[in-house]
């Protein structure tokens, strides 16, 4: 891979980290309720303050079996040598597309993070028709994974290793990291007939106003992002930008679905580097050293690349938002790609085979 990335580039990579997601209930009466954790349903400031509550949390949850879940408390049950714990589960409102769960759990010291640590399972893809075995809560993780809080892998970041990143420092490339909460909605698929009555979903981003200023330093070379989350966060940056600009007095910087390809951010003409600036700006401002947020940002055909120049990703389904980011990166070539990938038997998805690919390239 390193053979092919000019020297001097910069690489960004996505550090969140997968928590195990999934809880199975059993009922009293012997059929199962597996739950599976998607976002906090609570107000959030960041969201290691939330994987740190203790006593209770509110998510929101898919639920596979709901219809059998009448209502009241599911219990699961853990004894280790001395130890007991208990998670309790209590279903407090219906969604649209999901569920709110309350859990709650003792001993009420435990951190929501430990209680998932304890008695969660790691997500893996619903392609994978196996249970999950202990290898997959390392094997389903980058090796810079830090930030607990993806239902689903960066998993571009699933082929770099210790000897990778050695050799990326040989050759000058450097490393910066960002934070990207992946959503199980990154695999919702496009059923629409037109793009336009799709709803993209929102993810949490954490970025350190340090790697921002990287950024900007960087703006010369080629920056790469590794995977289409890291890609995600490198474009919202520049459009958190955009409005700092057009609305200084702005409080909240969020991306939403359409805005980008509408007015007047659209028309706005501004560079990556004036955009980053002010979000850096605006951020000093506001007395932020990190900036926490959530992003909608929809990256389809038509769209023209703000930040990066390249992004190293795997092999994705037909019908998905992921596919239509690799035709707005590389045009109509995408079909010569995923026509060779095809011919020579490439793996596709989670655990499948890479690429490297230049933006309008």
């Amino acid at each position: 891979m390193d053979v092919y990335l000019p020297a001097e580039s910069l690489l960004i990579f996505n550090n969140t980290r997968v928590i195990n997601a999934r809880l199975r209930f059993q009922k009293s009466s012997g059929g199962f309720i597996e739950i599976f954790c998607l976002e906090p349903f609570e107000p959030v400031n960041e969201y290691s303050s939330v994987m740190n509550k203790k006593g209770s949390v509110r998510w929101k949850c898919m639920i596979g079996g709901a219809g059998k879940w009448k209502g009241g408390e599911l219990e699961i049950q853990l004894a280790t040598g001395k130890k007991q714990w208990t998670i309790k589960a209590i279903l407090i409102e219906k969604l649209p597309d999901a569920y709110i769960v309350e859990f709650s759990w003792m001993p009420a010291d435990l951190s929501f993070a430990e209680v998932l640590e304890h008695f969660g399972d790691i997500p893996l893809p619903p392609y994978i028709k196996r249970k999950t075995e202990k290898a997959d809560t390392e094997r389903y993780q980058t090796i810079y994974a830090s930030e607990k809080g993806s239902v689903a892998a960066p998993t571009a970041g699933l082929h770099f290793t210790d000897d990778i990143f050695t050799r990326l420092s040989a050759k000058n490339i450097k490393t910066d990291f960002v934070t990207l909460h992946v959503g199980a909605g990154t695999f919702k698929p496009v059923k629409a007939l037109i793009m336009a009555h799709h709803e993209m979903h929102a993810e949490w981003i954490d970025v350190r106003i340090d790697m921002i200023e990287n950024l900007v330093n960087s703006l010369d070379k080629t920056i790469v992002a590794v995977g289409t989350t890291s890609l995600r966060t490198l474009e919202s940056l520049y459009w958190m930008g955009v409005k700092a600009i057009l609305q200084p007095a702005i409080k909240q910087l969020y991306i939403n679905q359409w805005e980008i390809y509408e007015s007047p951010l659209a028309n706005s003409n501004i560079t990556a580097r004036e955009a980053l600036s002010a979000l850096l700006n605006w951020m000093k401002v506001n007395q932020l050293q990190n900036l926490f947020t959530q992003s909608q940002i929809l990256i389809a055909p038509g769209y023209g690349f703000k930040i990066a120049n390249a992004i190293i990703t795997n092999f994705h389904q037909p019908q998905s938002t992921l596919l239509l980011l690799v035709a707005a990166a590389i045009g109509n070539d995408w079909r010569k790609v995923y026509d060779h990938a095809l011919q020579h038997d490439f793996r596709f998805l989670s655990y499948g085979d890479g690429s490297l690919l230049f933006i309008g390239q």
